[in-house]
């Protein structure tokens, strides 16, 4: 997927049909060719047997060929917590100005998240088009769509109205679903556009149609993309998403991905590309409690997202024995699949958090489950609470001791979380397997039972019931949270590059406590997005497009290829290479062997970005195992846009008898701005 040759008489689609006539064998080219990307950058799609792939490989020209793999999609009080909120610094002029393509499932065009009440004229760069099928109207606040697969960009999953509206949905007052979490629903710029690519249907998202988007994205003239969407991870060449983020990348586009939600095991994370803002999924400080009352009118706080009203009627509580007369004792408190034979009318108590259709399809009016994560559960196609160890430890107490035990679960109700923000543990966590040396994820951004637009025509666990607002969860809802950030620091900084955006996100981040996110930086990267913050980071670490090249070419990427992507001559040398260790990313990692004695040194330069004349000190913390020095210590600034260098040195010594993960950090300050460095050695 190079660049477009600069000639403008090229034409692609010529160029496309002249290489699989060199090529197919059993079938014509109107037959073969599938889509034909030459908008923004150059390659196509086409049905070609395993010799006729292998002939196009061996090609002058061709950087890479690979399977049509199908991806998975990864989902009111988010931006208040993230300080995102009316009070802070807002440019409405230029907010209104600001493209977001949200490449998805789609949209539910007429949800009131993307009315365009309040919002003036399309802005004149837009180059896109309204070409969403039947019965689908644009407007000024959704002022593109297009579709890729079946017929329509109109959404009947949910899911990218849900991504969409939360990146840049409208203001919209009283959302709740039945009463719960009320509040107004928003999206980071308010008064941003947005333009979808429709990329996803049940079957998944392939990769031809994400290609297709991301062509189409850029050269509408969108200003940040945000995608939900992940598989497993593979060479760059051959990751179509990669792929679409460099060359969105190239044009100043900022791109977004989620991280994925296969944790909290490690070397899980995805979308790992230095060029993209991976993002994992935290919680907000707004906590659901449901609490359990048992027959001797006991309270248990639970939590779970329950709009369930049983009226404080006390129902007889099934487990084990009483729950099942088919299966062994142990399978029946576990509530296992096909076991639940007795608990019609009755609240089943579950020694762990299976899946409560189970209950549901046994007759329960409602079902307590053990849980041992911080993960709230969504809402439930019955009365849902969850106990942790210690309450249901008391529950279970209860139950085994009394000779009638009853209940009943609560509606719930909203309280403080003082412990937030705490990595969910589904978001998936590092290392990264690819680029060792380069931290991922990059931030944390909320990813916990968020609550945005919906499609009143996809399914719930509401029984009989459509919602126009609903909660969901995962990196998929965190990813457009961060976008809504990078969108809102353009708003301010229009002219920034995109690894300056992404600096001012990673740099200003709160950080977050490894206390309680066990994998640590593997699990939150930079920490928790703070955007009231990162408009005025300081210092920002910028990378030039070139510096990935050579980065690649490190990794024995070839100059040939690399020219082909880069669209004219790149050609890797011994001099211009650059390790990914001196990347010049605004985290510093390094992958090391258990018995390495060698220094570590990392080579950093920064841009003044905030005030003229200043002067910033290093400041370290973290493992007292880890020695430590940055030279020099102090960065003075005569000018803006001055750049400084620096370089950490970690003494080899101390790395001996570490294992797993041990991190520091480094924050420079010039007593305003504090630009915080996570420092992450691990085996």
């Amino acid at each position: 997927m190079g660049a477009l040759p600069s000639k403008a008489s090229y034409s692609p689609m010529s160029h496309h049909q002249n290489i699989l006539q060199e090529v197919i064998e059993s079938s014509s080219v109107e037959e073969s060719l599938v889509r034909s990307y030459g908008r923004s950058f150059n390659g196509f799609a086409a049905r070609l047997t395993e010799s006729e792939r292998d002939k196009l490989m061996g090609m002058d020209g061709v950087v890479s060929v690979f399977p049509n793999t199908n991806y998975k999609l990864l989902t009111t009080r988010s931006y208040e917590f993230m300080g995102l909120g009316d009070k802070i610094k807002h440019a409405p002029n230029v907010e209104s100005n600001i493209i977001i393509g949200v490449i998805d499932t789609g949209v539910w065009p007429e949800s009131k998240s993307f009315s365009d009440k309040g919002i003036g004229p399309i802005p004149k760069k837009w180059k896109g088009t309204c070409s969403g099928g039947a019965n689908f109207t644009c407007n000024r606040k959704l002022i593109g769509a297009r579709y890729y697969v079946q017929n329509s960009a109109r959404d009947t999953d949910g899911h990218g109205s849900h991504t969409a509206s939360t990146a840049a949905g409208n203001k919209v007052k009283g959302v709740s679903v039945n009463g719960v979490a009320q509040g107004t629903a928003r999206g980071g710029v308010p008064l941003g556009r947005i333009a979808i690519y429709r990329i996803c249907e049940p079957a998944g998202c392939n990769a031809a149609s994400m290609l297709a988007a991301f062509d189409d994205a850029i050269a509408d003239g969108v200003d940040v993309i945000t995608i939900s969407i992940g598989g497993g991870v593979t060479k760059l060449d051959i990751d179509p998403l990669a792929i679409g983020s460099f060359h969105a990348m190239r044009k100043g586009i900022v791109t977004t991905a989620a991280a994925g939600n296969d944790g909290p095991k490690l070397e899980k994370v995805i979308n790992i590309s230095p060029w993209l803002i991976t993002v994992a999924a935290g919680t907000i400080d707004r906590k659901f409690v449901t609490n359990v009352v048992t027959g001797e009118g006991k309270t248990i706080p639970g939590r779970s997202i329950n709009d369930f009203d049983l009226k404080g009627k006390k129902y007889p509580l099934a487990y084990g024995k009483t729950a099942s007369n088919t299966c062994p004792e142990e399978k029946a408190r576990a509530c296992a699949s096909g076991c639940l034979n007795t608990v019609q009318g009755k609240i089943v108590v579950c020694d762990n958090s299976n899946n409560v259709m189970e209950q549901k399809a046994a007759g329960a009016v409602g079902t307590i489950l053990h849980v041992t994560n911080v993960d709230t559960p969504g809402l439930g196609p019955i009365a849902v609470s969850t106990l942790d160890d210690t309450n249901y430890e008391a529950l279970h107490s209860y139950v085994l001791s009394s000779p009638n035990p009853q209940g009943t679960i609560m509606k719930s109700g909203t309280v403080k979380d003082n412990d937030a923000p705490i990595v969910a543990s589904f978001s998936s966590r590092g290392p990264n397997i690819l680029f060792s040396d380069i931290l991922k994820p990059d931030i944390t951004a909320p990813g916990v039972n968020i609550l945005a637009a919906y499609t009143p025509v996809a399914g719930t666990a509401l029984p009989g019931q459509s919602v126009d607002y609903y909660f969901m969860s995962g990196t998929s809802m965190a990813t457009p949270h961060a976008a809504g950030v990078a969108a809102y620091v353009k708003t301010i900084h229009p002219h920034w590059t995109t690894s300056a955006v992404k600096s001012a996100i990673m740099t200003t981040a709160w950080a977050m406590n490894p206390s309680k996110n066990a994998e640590a930086e593997f699990a939150y990267g930079s920490g928790y997005v703070n955007p009231s913050v990162a408009v005025d980071p300081g210092l920002v670490y910028e990378i030039p497009k070139e510096d990935y090249l050579n980065m690649l070419c490190s990794m024995d990427y070839s100059s040939k290829g690399l020219s082909t992507i880069v669209g004219g001559n790149f050609t890797c040398s011994e001099k211009s290479k650059i390790s990914m260790r001196n990347l010049n990313y605004p985290s510093m990692t390094a992958k090391v062997s258990a018995s390495s004695s060698s220094d570590i040194t990392f080579s950093r330069t920064v841009k003044n970005v905030g005030k003229k004349r200043s002067t910033y000190k290093a400041k370290l913390s973290g493992n007292p195992k880890l020695s430590i020095k940055v030279k020099p210590e102090t960065l003075s600034f005569k000018s803006l846009g001055e750049k400084k260098s620096y370089t950490v040195t970690i003494s080899g010594k101390s790395l001996a008898g570490i294992s797993g993960i041990v991190s520091a950090s480094l924050v420079w300050s010039d007593g305003s701005h504090n630009v915080r460095s996570p420092i992450v050695v691990y085996t």
